[in-house]
This record gives structure tokens, C-alpha cells and sequence, in this order.
């Protein structure tokens, strides 16, 4: 979200910047962080809307977009601004916040693992049916792990750009194909709330598109050699650019599931296995090629997640680790370094564990507790830092990002606390 008190202009004098002609062809750590954020899990949440409410909570999906991008933008402008991190910003608010994050990012890492790879597996499973489900997560999860130790971010960011080009053809084609009625998608953009939708709604607004991921822009940014506030209106273009690829998506998977399901009543399996109940009903309506083509998207879309997790929290518990050993000194190159290399293997090896057993239950509900508070926390400290004395006047919170901000933080709370009412009731 582009503040309003600093003109999209000129950079500074003495910074590197790109002319405004090349300003497209250095596109590509927001696609990065956007892609990461729609996991399998947000295509379910997606599709599950358009298949109970048809179009009417499309206007909830595209304002879901809009509080990703002022959150996306004010982590990585924060980074610019000041020429530091977020985790500097969130330590300077007091040891409280190096406590929460401790803690939520070693359990959430434990248990997201073991869904990341299970929910890659499964179109794997289908289309290649060699190999049992576990033991395609196993795989899954291997190849993650070589694929982002070995490599550095450009090419990683190379290999996500064809994981977002071939999920956004196969999902936006599929939405093309079911013929949707133009006037009702138009009328899914007036603002409304059929009965027992409130927290469908609350969870499109706040959930698609990204959650921790949302924080490791700003480190994204720094990996593709963005330094210092020259680089803020080319990072708004990036951002604002993977959003709108992000939108289209988010809005095609919601034309599927009101074109495909609503109009014939048909109920998905719960989690990500409702995918898979997509691919018969392609398969049924428009023949084999097509849902082969649909689990394709599907491993595209989940595969993205996979390793843009990998790579982008890595590089957030490293610089925790690095702070909290009192180094304050950045370094180039963080995937050479031991903290980022011991998560990316917490994040792999010790969730293979739980594809083979049930998840713990006190876990399960220490990662709901911890995970539901992360929003609201980056919300709110952002609205902190962004109009502290750490961040250059020219580059605080305008009143619109203010605002922005403010009614997404007041969002994740409500969703916060219903999302920990859930986990202690069941």
C-alpha cells in the first residue's frame, strides 16, 4: 500500500536504481511471496466459498488481496526504509516479541512441515501412482530441502516463476472453460453476507495468500539485491503486480467452485483432499486430459508453497538465531549459513514422523493457538514500526496505509480469537 507521503518519484541521489524501462524485467520476489502464500490449503478454503455461496463472497477474496498487499508492502518497506529487518523492528518493541516468535516458528515449522509435504503428495499420488502417499511426501519434502540448499535465490526465484505461471494458466484456463456468467461474477463485488457465511468470509479475507510468508517479502526483496529506499516504488510495482496474479487466481478458483459445485450441489472432502474430489468432477464434466491438466495446477500451486516455505522462513530464523547471538552484522549470503541449513532440516526431516501417525493433540493445539496469533502480531507491529522514529519520515504510514492496516489487525483479531475458541472447544 503506497504511502501517502512519500511520492512514488525519483531514488535519492547516490542509489542504484533501474530506469523505469527495466522496472518490469526485475519483477519477481513478490511473485514469490504470493505464491508461497496460496497453498492447497487456500484453494480448498476458495473453492468451498464458491461451492456454499456461489459469487457472493467473490468482494471478500478481492479484499483479501488488498490487506495482503498493504502487509506485504509494509514488511518490505520497512526493510528498505530502514536498512534493516523486521525481526530488528519486532526486537526494538521489546524481548516479548523474540519470546513469541521463538516459539511460533519452531512449533509452527514442525507441524506445517508435515502438511506442506502430505499436501504435495497428493496430486503426485495420483499422477503417478508408483509410490504410496507418505512416501511421496517423503519424497516431496527431500527434493525441497536439496532443491533450496543447493541453489541460489535467483535460481529459486526462476523455478517459482514457472511453478506461478503454470498454476495461474491451468486455473485460470479451467475458469475460462466453465463458462462463467458475467453478470453474476460483476454482482460477487457488491459486499454481501449470506446467512451462515461470516466466518467464511473473515477466513477469505484473512486467510488466502499467505501468512508468515508474508513477513519474508522484505527478506525476499533483500535476497534480489533491493537495498535502501530507493528500491521502495520498484518493490510497490513488484508487490502490486504479484497481488493482482494472486487476485485473478484466487477469483478463478472461486469461479470453479460456483459454476462446478454450487449449481449442482456437490460437497467436497474436508482438507486438501477436496482437490482431489475436483479432479473426478472435471474428469466427469470435460474428459481425463483436463483433470490430469487440474492436478498438475494442483502440484504447481502446493510445490510453490513447499518451497517458498523452505527458503523464505529459513531466512527468518536465521536472522533470529543470528540476532539472538548477538550478531547484528548482515550477512550476503544467509542460505550458507548454519541457521538457515538447521531449519530448512527441521522443517523436512522431523515432520516425516507425523505422516505416519496422527498428529499430536497438545501439539495440534499449541500450533493453532500460536499460529492464529501471528496476523494480529504482524499487524499490529507494523503499525508500530511504521510510524516509529526507526522508519525516515518520507517513508512512514500514510493515513490510508494506517487505516489499512488497522482494520486488517482489527480483522485478525476477531479471526485470532474464534480460530483459539475453535482448537479449546473441540
Amino acid at each position: 500500500m503506497q504511502s501517502e507521503d512519500r511520492a512514488a518519484g525519483e531514488p535519492e541521489s547516490g542509489c542504484t536504481y533501474p530506469p523505469r524501462t527495466s522496472r518490469w524485467k526485475l519483477i519477481g520476489p513478490g511473485l514469490v511471496a504470493a505464491a508461497t502464500g496460496v497453498g492447497a490449503g487456500d484453494l480448498v478454503a476458495t473453492l468451498v466459498a464458491g461451492s456454499r455461496f456461489g459469487y457472493a463472497l467473490l468482494w471478500a477474496a478481492v479484499l483479501g488481496c488488498v490487506v495482503k498487499i498493504a502487509l506485504s508492502e509494509g514488511a518490505a518497506r520497512y526493510h528498505l526504509a530502514t536498512e534493516s529487518t523486521i525481526f530488528e523492528g519486532w526486537r526494538s518493541l521489546g524481548a516479548w516479541t523474540s519470546w513469541y516468535f521463538g516459539i511460533y516458528i519452531v512449533v509452527w515449522g514442525f507441524i506445517y512441515g508435515a502438511t506442506a509435504m502430505s499436501a504435495t503428495a497428493l496430486p503426485l499420488a495420483v499422477l503417478f501412482p508408483i509410490l504410496p502417499l507418505p512416501a511421496w511426501a517423503i519424497v516431496a519434502g527431500v527434493a525441497s530441502f536439496l532443491f533450496v540448499a543447493l541453489n541460489r535465490y535467483e535460481t529459486f526465484e526462476r523455478v517459482m516463476k514457472v511453478l506461478v505461471a503454470v498454476m495461474f494458466v491451468v486455473i485460470t484456463g479451467l475458469a475460462v472453460l466453465v463458462a462463467p456468467r458475467l453478470g453474476d461474477v460483476l454482482g460477487g463485488l457488491v459486499p454481501s453476507l449470506p446467512e451462515g457465511s461470516v466466518f467464511y468470509t473473515l477466513g477469505l479475507i484473512g486467510g488466502v495468500g499467505g501468512t508468515i510468508t508474508t513477513a519474508a517479502y522484505g527478506y525476499w526483496v533483500n535476497a534480489k539485491g533491493w537495498r535502501g529506499p530507493a528500491w521502495i516504488p520498484m518493490m510497490r510495482l513488484d508487490n502490486a503486480v504479484a497481488y493482482v496474479v494472486t487476485g485473478t487466481f484466487v477469483v478463478a478458483m472461486l469461479i470453479v467452485g460456483a459454476e462446478l459445485l454450487h449449481s449442482a450441489q456437490i460437497a467436497l472432502a474436508a482438507g486438501d483432499r477436496g482437490l482431489l474430489n475436483l479432479s473426478d468432477v472435471l474428469e466427469d464434466r470435460f474428459g481425463q486430459p483436463i483433470a490430469i491438466a487440474f492436478l498438475v495446477g494442483f502440484a504447481a500451486t502446493a510445490m510453490s508453497s513447499l518451497f517458498g516455505v523452505w527458503h523464505g522462513v529459513s531466512l527468518l530464523f536465521s536472522d533470529f538465531v543470528e540476532h539472538m547471538r548477538g550478531q547484528t552484522e548482515r550477512s550476503e549470503r544467509p542460505e550458507r549459513r548454519w541457521p538457515f541449513r538447521t531449519y530448512l532440516a527441521w522443517l523436512t526431516f522431523p515432520p516425516m514422523l507425523l505422516l505416519f501417525f496422527d498428529e499430536p493433540f497438545l501439539l495440534v493445539i499449541i500450533y493453532g493457538v500460536v499460529g492464529a496469533i501471528f496476523m494480529p502480531f504482524l499487524a499490529v507491529t507494523l503499525l508500530l514500526l511504521l510510524n516509529s522514529k526507526r522508519v525516515p519520515d518520507q517513508d512512514r504510514n500514510g493515513w490510508l496505509s494506517n487505516g489499512v492496516l488497522a482494520a486488517s489487525a482489527l480483522l485478525f483479531v476477531v479471526l485470532c480469537v474464534q480460530q483459539i475458541w475453535s482448537f479449546l472447544a473441540a
